[in-house]
């Protein structure tokens, strides 16, 4: 029988002979141009500012106020607990929705914490962190050209994920000192094409805590456009002064249009297992999770019976993990003023936003790429989290979440800066 030959292993030059693994363009031919690699709607997403900072903050030895995380470990409860499950043979594929003892735990901190009656088999799905709990939501949601209504500065993995459903971001700007919200501006927001409103409450980065007035206007509008509210409630945990969380679901006729989200990651200082959640109607978590098992699957096994005894932990570790950031954001916010810039005191996450303006920084980016080798310090330019840079040109974001010896040692260095300039 005659051989076949592979058109695709033997190319024939214009001598004639075989070339094997040879290129069009080593024989001069005309070939098509390469295609991009990555698709178009994810090129703004090649890198986040907290690598590149921290990257900064590495080569340089600065301390790192730019990135959000803990420099202390949890609670040695829940540490001793994912050392036990590991140990124990928790080690395989959990359930897909999440490990039952997680899902119920979930269900319980919701109802001890906020009085709402969640379902722990049908209206919770455990997640790889808050960040997949959003995009698995968003994706699950929203068609191409459907829209999605953020709140700038808005965490950078919100824009992406819109982008990676091909829906619309439109965006409500709060605005330096107070970060209120501007109701002829939500109101604008809204159309047709609306199909979920995400809020972060908390809000990362601003410290903003939308109050109850807020959170109703926004549910209100969103029932009247038949739009799902997805809230981020990460730092649910870390509210300050009169400040209080108000999660969305609990405001009249919202429940049944409104998905939850949460994590353990800021609660516990264990930013690194990514471990995270959300709660809902049961016919929004179940879309949820069928985007999510073609992301993850399933993630962090023995982690998840961790998680669920850090969250039946009394509520002595609760109040003095508020205490603490507060008394930590009351050393930063000082450290700060004295130093010269101009701040405004977060109500709640462990951010603070500071101008800089008054230092002579007219740009924060610029402030950001030199403070490591001015002072020693690392902070994150806020004009990167608006869709307008102008809105917020010399403001920067400090992490609060260090040790105090940490956080004195940083103001000390801060304290230098107008000398410098």
């Amino acid at each position: 029988m005659p051989q076949s030959v592979s058109t695709t292993t033997c190319r024939v030059s214009p001598c004639g002979r075989a070339a094997i693994g040879r290129s069009a363009r080593e024989y001069g031919e005309l070939v098509p141009a390469r295609r991009p690699a990555l698709v178009e709607r994810m090129r703004p997403f090649t890198s986040t500012i907290f690598a590149e900072i921290t990257a900064l903050a590495t080569r340089t030895g600065a301390i790192n106020l730019g990135q959000g995380f803990p420099d202390t470990d949890g609670p040695a409860a829940i540490l001793d607990a994912a050392g036990a499950a590991i140990h124990g043979g928790l080690n395989q594929y959990p359930p897909g929705p999440g490990m039952p003892v997680l899902r119920e735990a979930i269900a319980q901190h919701q109802r001890r914490f906020y009085g709402l009656d969640v379902d722990p088999d049908t209206e919770v799905l455990v997640t790889a962190g808050a960040t997949e709990a959003i995009a698995a939501t968003i994706l699950a949601l929203c068609e191409p050209g459907d829209e999605v209504i953020t709140f700038d500065p808005v965490y950078d993995s919100y824009a992406a994920s819109i982008a990676l459903a091909g829906a619309v971001k439109r965006t409500v700007t709060l605005r330096w000192p107070d970060f209120g919200l501007d109701e002829a501006d939500l109101r604008a927001a809204f159309t047709a094409r609306t199909r979920v409103v995400l809020v972060n409450t908390p809000h990362n980065p601003t410290g903003k805590v939308f109050d109850r007035a807020e959170l109703e206007l926004i549910g209100s509008l969103a029932l009247d456009h038949d739009a799902v509210v997805v809230t981020d409630e990460v730092y649910e945990h870390q509210v300050y002064d009169d400040a209080v969380h108000v999660p969305v679901a609990t405001l009249t006729g919202l429940a049944d249009q409104t998905v939850t989200v949460s994590s353990a990651g800021k609660t516990f200082s264990v930013t690194g297992w990514k471990v995270g959640w959300l709660h809902g109607p049961a016919e929004l978590v179940a879309a949820a999770r069928a985007v999510k098992q073609f992301l993850t699957f399933v993630s962090a096994g023995p982690l998840q019976p961790a998680v669920a005894t850090g969250l039946g932990l009394g509520d002595d570790f609760y109040a003095g993990l508020a205490s603490g950031l507060q008394a930590k954001r009351d050393l930063l916010v000082d450290g700060l003023r004295a130093a010269g810039f101009a701040v405004s005191v977060p109500r709640g996450t462990y951010f603070v936003v500071a101008d800089a303006a008054r230092l002579g920084f007219a740009d924060g980016v610029e402030l950001c790429q030199r403070l490591p080798e001015l002072v020693g310090v690392a902070a994150v330019p806020v004009s990167v989290f608006y869709d307008d840079p102008k809105a917020a040109p010399s403001l920067v974001r400090f992490a609060f979440c260090k040790r105090e010896e940490v956080l004195h040692d940083a103001v000390e260095r801060l304290s230098r800066l107008s000398s410098l300039v």
